[in-house]
């Protein structure tokens, strides 16, 4: 089966007006902007997570493959506290999305919150295996 990419575009207020609001999904992981204005202070200060041996911020291990949901170029990630936690991305020159069975994604600057596709089964809720 071929990877792929996607790009979702949806119509979304901003700032009383009619925008686009870009979201960008790579297999398991949807990425999408978050406002410089609406990213809580103690974000900014809270531990970075840190980068994987080749440099990379990993957004997301692969717990079959081992491939890595990864961006590459300057930035931070963080973590916010508990288990399923958001995760914040900050791109202040924009990156690339990269990971061994998906195309790149090219990302723009700014800030965006990084979400992995969750599956429900009974009794508990688990991140999707890749």
């Amino acid at each position: 089966m071929a990877a792929r990419t996607v790009l979702l575009v949806a119509r979304a207020p901003c700032a009383g007006r009619e925008g686009e609001l870009r979201m960008y999904r790579q297999g398991d992981v949807l990425i999408v902007p978050v406002a410089d204005d609406a990213v809580p202070p103690h974000v900014t200060r809270a531990p970075k997570e840190p980068r994987d041996a080749r440099g990379r911020m990993v957004l997301a291990l692969g717990e079959v493959t081992g491939h890595a949901h990864a961006v590459v170029g300057p930035g931070e990630l963080v973590r916010e506290p508990g288990a399923f936690g958001p995760l914040l991305l900050h791109l202040p020159e924009g990156g690339r999305v990269v990971h061994e069975e998906h195309g790149a994604i090219t990302l723009p600057k700014g800030w965006f919150r990084v979400i992995r596709q969750r599956e429900y089964v009974p009794g508990s809720v688990r991140i999707v295996a890749d």
